[in-house]
């Protein structure tokens, strides 16, 4: 069910256009690029493609008794942890960002994007394998830096099923149970954050969780707390 090529412009636009044009695309299938010449990342940002990173994505159909299907991205982070915990030795561990970053510490290991393409999400992830790359406003990390780098057909197994699995318990278990076991893996309660897309006024506040439908609960300094649905989290 994972299918591989060797360049593509993206594999969110690919799976996008064969189910716009009317292709039904079993659930567990995944397509994976060696290269993207086109990836893309939240508001249409490029994608870093590094040699021996993983670059993917997979269709989840989203029944009428499913959770929301934006909760799908910590879905994904939930996957995402369990796939590179692995390679991970203390004191080095997966902390989760709201909403869609996988981090090691507070840098940057993977990134993940949905889509919406009629009644079915299109999950984009990539994570840093080998390499990272260098950016001037956040840090990244690559699993390559805390030991011998995973093959990227064996993460992508790996991922795949780790995700499968974590579907499974968001239909079975519903959302409560997610946010649980996201929380337990997000920066802890207190931690600075600001919040603001770019040429936007910036809110500062601090993390106090997760709302019961998946928002952000920002503390503002007032002590009032502000539900964040949309923005660029950064840490502060």
């Amino acid at each position: 069910m994972i299918k591989t090529v060797p360049v593509t412009g993206s594999t969110n636009a690919d799976l996008a256009a064969r189910l716009a044009a009317g292709e039904r695309i079993t659930e567990g299938y995944w397509l994976v690029a060696d290269r993207q010449s086109a990836g893309k990342g939240r508001h249409g940002r490029t994608w870093f493609d590094g040699a021996g990173n993983f670059m993917g994505s997979t269709v989840i159909h989203v029944g009428r008794c499913d959770p929301p299907a934006g909760t799908l991205a910590l879905v994904a982070a939930l996957a995402v942890a369990e796939a590179v915990t692995s390679y991970l030795a203390p004191p080095h561990r997966v902390v989760l960002k709201w909403p869609n970053d996988v981090l090691v510490g507070n840098a940057k290991l993977a990134g993940i994007l949905l889509e919406m393409v009629g009644g079915s999400v299109i999950a984009g992830i990539g994570v840093n394998l080998k390499a990272a790359p260098v950016l001037s406003d956040r840090d990244t990390a690559t699993l390559a830096k805390f030991g011998a780098p995973p093959d990227r057909d064996l993460f992508a197994a790996n991922l795949a099923s780790h995700l499968d699995a974590e579907v499974a318990r968001w239909r079975v278990y519903g959302l409560e149970a997610v946010l649980a076991r996201w929380q337990a893996l997000a920066h802890p309660a207190g931690t600075p954050l600001r919040i603001g897309e770019p040429g936007e006024e910036t809110l500062h506040g601090t993390f106090a969780g997760l709302a019961a439908d998946g928002a952000l609960q920002l503390r503002l300094a007032n002590g009032t707390t502000r539900t964040i649905h949309a923005g660029e989290v950064r840490l502060a």
